[in-house]
Parts: C-alpha cells; sequence; structure tokens
C-alpha cells in the first residue's frame, strides 16, 4: 500500500529528523572539536501551531525558537544574543544548522546599541556576528485617553509593548510619523491627533519596534453616537417643576472647559448649576435621557456597522467624561438602557459607574480635560451572566415601552455586596455632594480589533 505524505508535516519531520541526526552524530563534536570558520544563511521560525511551522524570518520575538542555517557549527561553544549568552542544547547542533530559543531574559531596548539585534557565534577559534532583529513580546493597546478628541490635541495610548512609536495611522488612512512621544517601558506613547481622520470611526494602526498593533475599531466613531447635545441624537426630557433632577436642553452648559482634551459644544452637567448641591440618599438626583420611543432606532443606526450576532463583549458604550475637582466617597451614574428602573438598582439593563471606588477603597477621582470611558454591554448587569449578542439587546430596548436612554446621578449608600455580587460588610454611606460631573458624545461603538500578522 502506498502512503503520500500531507505537505503540512514535512517541516515538522524534517525537524526531528535532524534532530535526531544531531543526537547521533553531533553531541561529541562539539565536546572535542575546536570548530572553524562559522558562517549563517539563513534564519527559520520554528512554531508547530502555525500554517507555515518553519519559516524564514529576518526577525524574532523572544521566547521563539529559531533555526538557524550556515556551516561551521560543529564545536560551538556559546551564543549570544544582544549580547545576553543564551543557552543551546549541543544535541541539536550539526555542522550546518542548529537550534536555540531566544530566551526571556533578553535584553531589548536596554541592550548596548553596539550588539542590539545581532547574534554572535564563538568557537574555541572563530567567532561570527550576525546581523538579526529581536523583539519584545507582541505590542497590545489596552486604553485610548480619548477617542474622539479635537483635531490638534494630544491622545495617550497605553497598552504594552509600545516601544519607539514610529508611525500612527488613524481612520481614513491619515498617517503621523513624527511627534511621537515614546515611553521607554512601552506602557504608552503620545501622539497629535491630526486633521482628516474619519468620522465613520475605525482602529488606530501603531507601528512599533516590536512590530504593530490595532487599537479596538472605536477611534472616532461619530456614526454611533446617540446624543451629543450638538444636533447628534435628540434629547428628551419632561418638566423640572415635577422632577426638579430633570436635565433640560436650558441645563447645557457651552463654555470650553477642559486642558488637553477640551469640550465639543453643548454637554451635560450632572448637577445643574440651579443645584447647589445634592442631599445625601438621593436615589434619582438628576438625570438625562434620549427622545427614545418613536425617535431614537439603534437597529438602524447601528446594525451597518454592528451585526447584530456581535457577541456583546464586543460592543461597548462609550462616553467622554469632565471631573474638574475631586469625585469621591459618595454619589455614581446610573447608566440605563431604557427607562424603566427605580433608585438603588443593580439588576437589569443598567450598569453604576463609580469611578472613586478602585480595589473596595474610596479613591479621589479627578480629569484634567475630558477623558473616554468604555463599558463593554456585557458589564450591563442584565447581561453580565450570559453570553448574549447585540440582537439581545436591540429586543430588549424595543420591547420596552420607554425606549430612552439615559444616565442619573444617584447619591445612594454604596455596597461592596452590591458591587461584587457577593457577600461584603462594606459599604460607603451616601453624603451631602457638590462635586461637577460634566459628559457628552454618548455612543455604542464596535470593541472588534484586527489581527496583525507579523508575516503579511
Amino acid at each position: 500500500m502506498k502512503y503520500i505524505l500531507n505537505k503540512k508535516y514535512w517541516a515538522p519531520i524534517a525537524i526531528l529528523s535532524m534532530m535526531v541526526f544531531g543526537m547521533l552524530f553531533t553531541s561529541c563534536d562539539n565536546n572535542d572539536s575546536e570548530g572553524g570558520t562559522i558562517t549563517i544563511t539563513r534564519v527559520f521560525l520554528e512554531d508547530v501551531n502555525s500554517t507555515v511551522p518553519d519559516r524564514e524570518v529576518t526577525f524574532a520575538r523572544l521566547g521563539q525558537l529559531l533555526r538557524i542555517e550556515g556551516s561551521g557549527f560543529t564545536g560551538l561553544k556559546k551564543v549570544y544574543i544582544n549580547g545576553y549568552s543564551t543557552y543551546f542544547n549541543v544535541v541539536f547542533v550539526s555542522n550546518n544548522s542548529m537550534l536555540v530559543s531566544v530566551s526571556a531574559d533578553t535584553p531589548i531596548l536596554e541592550a548596548d546599541p553596539s550588539v542590539r539585534n545581532t547574534i554572535r557565534f564563538v568557537n574555541d577559534n572563530s567567532e561570527t556576528t550576525f546581523k538579526f532583529e529581536i523583539r519584545s513580546g507582541k505590542p497590545a493597546i489596552s486604553n485610548i485617553s480619548n477617542t474622539m478628541p479635537n483635531p490638534g490635541e494630544t491622545i495617550t495610548v497605553s497598552g504594552s509593548g509600545l516601544t519607539e512609536v514610529s508611525k500612527v495611522i488613524f481612520p481614513g488612512n491619515v498617517e503621523v510619523t513624527t511627534g511621537i512621544t515614546s515611553d521607554e517601558d512601552g506602557e504608552f506613547f503620545i501622539v497629535t491627533v491630526p486633521n482628516g481622520v474619519s468620522d465613520n470611526g475605525g482602529s488606530l494602526f501603531v507601528q512599533t519596534s516590536n512590530g504593530g498593533v490595532y487599537s479596538p475599531a472605536y477611534f472616532n466613531c461619530k456614526r454611533g453616537i446617540i446624543l451629543d447635545f450638538d444636533g447628534r441624537g435628540t434629547q428628551g426630557s419632561w418638566s423640572t417643576a415635577t422632577i426638579p433632577g430633570m436635565i433640560a436642553p436650558a441645563d447645557l452648559e457651552s463654555a470650553t472647559v477642559g486642558t488637553g482634551n477640551a469640550s465639543h459644544g453643548k454637554y451635560v452637567p450632572h448637577r445643574p448649576a440651579r443645584l447647589a448641591s445634592i442631599a445625601p440618599a438621593t436615589g434619582r438626583a438628576t438625570e438625562a435621557w434620549t427622545a427614545g420611543t418613536g425617535v431614537d432606532n439603534w437597529r438602524t443606526q447601528l446594525t451597518p456597522f454592528i451585526p447584530t450576532t456581535t457577541p456583546l463583549d464586543k460592543v461597548a458604550f462609550q462616553f467622554d467624561i469632565y471631573v474638574p475637582d475631586a469625585w469621591k466617597d459618595s454619589g455614581y451614574l446610573k447608566i440605563c438602557t431604557v427607562n424603566n428602573f427605580n433608585a438603588g438598582t443593580w439588576a437589569g439593563g443598567v450598569y453604576n459607574y463609580i469611578p472613586w471606588l478602585v480595589d473596595g477603597k474610596s479613591v479621589a477621582f479627578q480629569t484634567t480635560g475630558w477623558i473616554t470611558v468604555t463599558i463593554p454591554l456585557n458589564k450591563f448587569y442584565q447581561w453580565s451572566k450570559e453570553a448574549a449578542t447585540f440582537e439581545t439587546v436591540l429586543a430588549y430596548r424595543e420591547t420596552t415601552t420607554y425606549q430612552n436612554f439615559g444616565i442619573w446621578f444617584e447619591n445612594a449608600d454604596v455596597k461592596m455586596k452590591d458591587v461584587l455580587g457577593t457577600e461584603s460588610a462594606v459599604e460607603f454611606p451616601s453624603k451631602a455632594t457638590s462635586v461637577k460631573v460634566y459628559t457628552d458624545n454618548w455612543r455604542i461603538v464596535p470593541l472588534d480589533t484586527p489581527v496583525y500578522n507579523d508575516f503579511n
């Protein structure tokens, strides 16, 4: 019977054969021979989980396994990657090929410039240095300080591996290559937002010394705005005579506020100027809403770019917030997907945003300018324990009587058992507060993140 070997198995079998050959014939040679001239011709990345398990490469990351081709490896005594003495097993060394793993301890940015991005091979009689790029782990983006800034303002992009950023491409294919400030540890970079960024929004693409990375596709997503108090979306309100905490259009403010990232036209004060303070134990102290039933139509507006089948951890409510003075100890924003809740609730299609509550402690929250808050829809209590899709949220809103989306300021006691969903005796009794909290640009955005392939 004749068997035909599938091509996808050729490389792993070839590697295994080389290893066995090395075990049989080369380990003694390395011990007995002083070695001759070393030459390097090609470097391959070994990754059995890849569709190309034996791929020729011009760079590698920490922790990756390399197969190096050349000549003169017999008698090899030392391998230095970025100047770091790197362990290799002589069992996997033949005269023309060897395996070596890039140690996680290999220096990258801190490597001496004279040895950075090099691999040096040494035997008793000879050595050679091969230029080869060494990168840290893949870069990642975890947060963008403001995802709807004004052109000309700066933003801070946080994450890991964001070293030596050389290029940022904004939605609309607007490229920035100058004026980028990178953190030495790769935890953030700062860039100025150019003109011409697409209002449809999308991902930032960032080129670093560790390779490329995309942000989630939520930057400048103006088509997702459900209310910005300047013409996108419609505000709804009722009589302030019967509901003193109702925020009417007359309560909106428009003075330019915020340093670094400034306000956009009108915005909502969650303690209107006509209210000097908010008393303790006031559940529904102030409230701001969209127009709701008959006006809001999330399905028509949002599903062209957020499919109904999208998991809720890939869809978020996003808004910009400005808190000029320290906010702590009392008060929070209750974010409501519909107008169908009572004060004090910790269930249903709501989320209680308490920025001053950090790891069970009250920590002052304050901003110098406007920052963006992103809350995935699966964090809303109604959907926090089930695997739901965006269709679930759309249907939930469409079947309720009052389809207004809103945010109200609640000055109620905060109990950790409600926050955590487990028993806890820790409580933060409400206090009178005159804190100033402003929000703007309420929007629903996608959280999908394009995958960057090193070898595209």
